[in-house]
């Protein structure tokens, strides 16, 4: 029996789970792909700064920017309860919405549902609706402007804000994994990889008639096509996959849709699906083509490091104490720091130190296997100038 779950997720996008045969397969479609996050109001002398996020990806930069400490205030809706004396038992109160400010205690980020909780106690709102010092989450949410306020705006966090607004600008990579059943797309995003798909082939067996497989292979390529266009401004499309149909796919483009097709490149793997997504990722095809494709870029650095400690280089070094120490004798040319870590290990000062000696700093996200590589080395690293053993 063939049935289908409609799940509608917030934030410009939607996830339609459909169960079909057992298989659960899911399709992701963006809106409005591309906005830029903008900062709507700054007064340097207070610290604050209003940002309004347009992009998941904005989202996932604001999670890094929002510390323990900051004052961050947005519109929000709560629950008010009636204290007239006169409440209605099971009354539920009345939802009312009006701006909050809260003294930031946590941060999350949540991947896969693109939603950004920020958790504290409230410092800022209408007394006489809500009790000073009650613990509150405020929901960021895409086009609602967040107010920020912080005791110091470190370089780092200002490289992040002019990163995220530069960054929306370009669309990344799209990888297309394929074989004779389906056709899997990631969508390479800061914050790590969006897959979409997969996409069903349907094509009958080679003992089918050749002429009404033909046209399903053409509908299948078709398909693939219409979910592209999804997407605006793209860059870089990988084809990839481990037998012809990938070939096939760009000499149908070639023929039908020909500005896709000069995009375009072949890669051999192994496998369909996200294995082969990930498999290009390992080549570094990305890297070449999208030189400034960010999780192209954190896994061949994290590359670099591992390369450096298997021939037991003295000009890398890794885990909090070597790094730190390198660090204040001048000899790290590139510092590599898990997201995480940033304000977890309180390495701002740090990371300030190696940028003010001309050296550079990467933040890594923990949301991709190379930052997962970086977390078992102690979420920190770097490559030296010159040996300091």
């Amino acid at each position: 029996m063939i049935f289908y779950m409609y799940c509608l997720i917030i934030y410009k996008f939607k996830i339609i789970l459909s169960i079909k045969y057992l298989s659960i397969y899911y399709y992701i479609d963006y809106f409005k792909y591309g906005e830029i996050m903008k900062i709507t109001y700054q007064d340097k002398k207070q610290g604050l700064m209003s940002l309004l996020p347009e992009t998941l990806d904005d989202l996932w930069h604001l999670s890094h920017i929002v510390a323990e400490g900051d004052i961050v205030s947005s519109k929000t809706t709560r629950r008010i309860q009636d204290t007239s004396g006169d409440k209605i038992r099971n009354d539920r109160g009345v939802k009312k919405t009006f701006t909050l400010g809260v003294l930031v205690e946590s941060v999350s980020f949540h991947m896969f549902t693109g939603k950004l909780r920020i958790i504290g106690s409230i410092v800022k709102g209408p007394e006489d609706l809500i009790p000073m010092g009650s613990h509150h989450t405020i929901e960021a949410k895409l086009n609602v402007p967040l107010k920020i306020q912080k005791d110091k705006w470190s370089k780092y966090v200002l490289n992040r804000i002019n990163q995220a607004i530069e960054s929306s600008k370009k669309l990344s990579a799209i990888i297309i994994s394929i074989d004779d059943e389906t056709a899997d797309l990631g969508l390479m995003k800061q914050f790590g990889i969006e897959y979409y798909g997969p996409i069903l082939a349907n094509v009958s067996g080679k003992h089918y008639a050749s002429k009404n497989r033909q046209k399903n292979i053409d509908k299948f390529y078709q398909n693939i096509v219409d979910s592209l266009f999804k997407f605006n401004e793209i860059q870089t499309i990988v084809i990839s996959g481990p037998g012809f149909y990938k070939s096939d796919f760009l000499k149908f483009l070639d023929t039908k849709y020909k500005d896709l097709a000069k995009k375009s490149i072949l890669e051999n793997t192994g496998a369909a699906g996200r294995t082969g997504i990930h498999e290009v990722l390992k080549k570094g095809t990305v890297e070449k083509l999208a030189t400034e494709n960010r999780v192209a870029y954190e896994i061949s650095a994290i590359n670099n490091i591992f390369t450096e400690i298997a021939k037991s280089s003295s000009l890398a070094v890794y885990g909090k104490k070597d790094t730190i120490n390198a660090i204040n004798l001048g000899a790290v040319e590139k510092l590599l720091v898990l997201d995480v870590a940033v304000r977890s290990e309180d390495l701002e000062d740090s990371m300030d130190m190696v940028e003010n000696m001309s050296g550079e700093v990467l933040v890594i996200s923990s949301q991709h296997e190379g930052g997962k590589q970086l977390e078992s080395l102690g979420g920190l690293a770097a490559t030296l100038r010159y040996p300091i053993a």
